[in-house]
């Protein structure tokens, strides 16, 4: 079974990235063969600094490994690393219908909160296909937010398949969480650096605490019971406290008697604690910046090992060769 996966690198990863794709990932790299790249020709829609983005990419490479992710497992690469993947893209957009991408509701959400409406914001789901089919993968684990692109990858292939042979391209599998989904933001609404609402993973100890005391809670006095439907500090809580902690706050919630600033207090700690070895690990592998681009680069050309046959096969399949 080969799996694929990938993450913008735009900046540092939070809790809404690592519970929806990195952490189920790094359980699949046990499972199959695992391809993650690091998305850098995604995030050209939004990341315009060169600095930013080469800094980017190398980072988010490091946090990948901290947070579980083994290289001996796993083949983790630089998406721009593999040509093939813009030929394919443009292939695939020479069977994509217009009305296709106009549904995607990725697109809609995006300009309606201020981005510029390009090309690359509008064709996004066919790059995206593009990544998925050049290495023949199986299985393609997304969060409900993501449904939609791997609908319209499955609609691409049968296409291509339809006009030039089934044996053209592979048909992927999706493998659904609603981990993504839901983890909120500090705000309540989902977690998203576009709404400047995340908790990072990797965060230094007095902002990150400031920020979790920010988080909007109602009047209700310290004697009475607290509301536990729809509570950004439970929801967050449950994702890196115990079973038996999370079971106590929802009983100290329903019992009164606890201020909401204890509650906070309680998120902070356990949120600490959950990624304090994370954290360490990544001190490790940031000493040796060389080493992760080595990885990055062997990497590389195992990845393209995979996608030089399948678009060599494409190129044959639509009259190219």
């Amino acid at each position: 079974m080969r799996i694929l996966s990938g993450i913008q690198p735009t900046g540092q990863p939070h809790l809404g990235n690592y519970f929806g794709m990195m952490e189920p990932a790094i359980r699949l790299q046990d499972e199959g063969e695992a391809l993650y790249f690091i998305a850098d020709l995604h995030a050209l829609t939004t990341v315009h600094d060169p600095e930013a983005l080469r800094r980017n990419s190398l980072e988010m490479a490091i946090d990948f490994m901290a947070c579980g992710l083994d290289p001996k497992k796993a083949t983790l690469f630089r998406q721009s690393d593999i040509p093939e993947v813009t030929e394919l893209a443009w292939v695939l957009s020479s069977v994509t219908p217009m009305g296709l991408l106009k549904r995607c509701h990725s697109f809609k959400d995006k300009t309606g909160k201020g981005m510029e409406a390009t090309h690359g914001l509008f064709s996004y789901p066919v790059l995206m296909a593009a990544d998925i089919v050049l290495y023949d993968s199986d299985v393609v684990p997304v969060g409900q937010d993501q449904k939609q692109h791997l609908e319209v990858t499955r609609d691409l292939v049968v296409k291509i398949n339809e006009a030039y042979g089934e044996e053209t391209l592979r048909l992927p599998e999706p493998r659904i969480h609603a981990a993504a989904a839901a983890v909120p933001g500090l705000d309540g609404q989902k977690m998203s650096k576009s709404y400047h609402n995340t908790l990072p993973v990797f965060g230094e100890d007095k902002p990150l605490r400031k920020a979790i005391m920010r988080i909007p809670t109602d009047s209700t006095p310290l004697e009475d019971a607290k509301p536990t439907e729809e509570s950004t500090i439970l929801a967050l809580y449950k994702l890196v406290a115990s079973a038996a902690e999370f079971e106590q706050m929802v009983a100290d919630h329903e019992n009164g008697g606890v201020g909401y600033g204890d509650f906070k207090k309680r998120l902070f700690e356990a949120y600490w604690e959950y990624f304090a070895a994370f954290r360490r690990h990544r001190n490790e592998i940031a000493a040796d910046p060389g080493e992760v681009t080595r990885i990055l680069q062997d990497a590389a050309t195992r990845a393209r090992e995979i996608a030089v046959p399948v678009m060599d096969r494409v190129r044959k399949a639509v009259g190219l060769r």
